[in-house]
């Protein structure tokens, strides 16, 4: 057992050798910033002070060779090799609530669009999952893995869990969901997870940028701004390749038109012949830049790719994005296998 103190809150915990320190910060109730839990998103960054890390697999773009050198670390896949003094920021509003593990029963499958499922999982007779906004839940596999999906429906609308997956050819998990896993199947989930999710406690106007599926954690986010009559102007940026990718379009727009501090800009990338598209062409990220080009007042949430993440994290800053109100969530595929760097 390692001890990790973080110098900044004065609170310690134990890492077990299995453990990175987020997931034994997790376990001691210790609330560190998260987001893809494999190296990605670049959300649990903080910095050693002393003491030393090995490194499971991570995407250089989450961490550079400069910040490295610096002495700063991704927790998500950070082993201590001694004991540890960190700083870190500590995210409190999730204080309190714990991931728990619990079966789930598959309710029903509903297709979204040609690569897209939605999943509504409905939990024992006796349980309801307390989460956050914005979180994801991590499916238990039969061999130890786990594949995350982010929650799609909002907090006070927790009879049943709904999650969007998309397709990933030769993806073991989602080609079972699309294609052999029947209705009524018992899943064993773990949850809540993730720091992305409203930060409630702010009156800045927010944009939300999704790309893909990124727009379902987006999407309890804003019903649940929605049932708790939370007004602030809103501007919701979607990004697809063509106009069949654009799942749930019609609740977007409904949105918009029922709520008059909501908008609503969907972006095609590559829209179709057939698709008749009438409305923005390029990349969603630059959609944000070219409609508003004083970032400062506002709090972004993104959720997509990494590589948009990772750009739209860039260029918004350039554009008057204070740091710290910029949320991030980086969708990734199976996670890769650790190593010693």
């Amino acid at each position: 057992m390692t001890s990790v103190t973080i110098k900044n809150t004065g609170h310690q915990f134990q890492v077990r050798p299995s453990q990175t320190v987020l997931e034994a910060a997790i376990e001691a109730g210790i609330n560190l910033p998260y987001g893809c839990r494999n190296g990605a998103c670049g959300a649990c960054k903080g910095s050693v002070l002393s003491g030393k890390v090995m490194h499971d697999d991570y995407q250089g773009s989450a961490l550079t060779e400069a910040e490295l050198a610096a002495g700063q670390a991704l927790f998500c896949c950070a082993r201590p090799l001694e004991d540890l003094v960190i700083e870190c920021r500590e995210v409190y509003e999730a204080q309190g609530i714990r991931p728990r593990i619990l079966p789930a029963r598959v309710q029903k499958k509903e297709k979204l669009a040609h690569d897209v499922m939605a999943l509504y999982l409905q939990l024992p007779a006796s349980e309801r999952l307390q989460f956050l906004p914005g979180q994801y839940v991590e499916f238990i596999l039969k061999d130890g893995k786990r594949r995350a999906f982010s929650i799609a429906n909002a907090p006070h609308d927790d009879a049943v869990m709904e999650l969007h997956l998309r397709l990933i050819p030769g993806g073991q998990f989602t080609e079972y969901v699309f294609n052999e896993m029947p209705e009524k199947a018992i899943l064993r989930i773990e949850a809540p997870f993730g720091s992305f999710y409203l930060r409630e406690e702010s009156e800045k106007p927010v944009i939300f940028v999704a790309g893909g599926t990124g727009f379902a954690p987006i999407k309890g986010i804003i019903e649940h701004m929605i049932y708790t009559g939370d007004t602030r102007p809103i501007k919701l940026y979607r990004g697809a390749r063509s106009l069949h990718d654009l799942y749930m379009d019609d609740m977007s727009q409904q949105w918009a038109a029922q709520h008059p501090h909501i908008t609503y800009v969907p972006v095609l990338s590559e829209p179709l012949p057939e698709d008749n598209w009438q409305g923005r062409v390029g990349l969603v990220h630059q959609a944000v830049l070219d409609d508003i080009k004083d970032l400062s007042p506002y709090q972004v949430y993104v959720c997509g790719a990494p590589g948009m993440v990772d750009i739209a994290f860039e260029t918004f800053q350039q554009q008057g994005l204070p740091k710290d109100e910029f949320f991030s969530d980086a969708f990734t595929f199976a996670n890769p296998a650790p190593k010693a760097v």
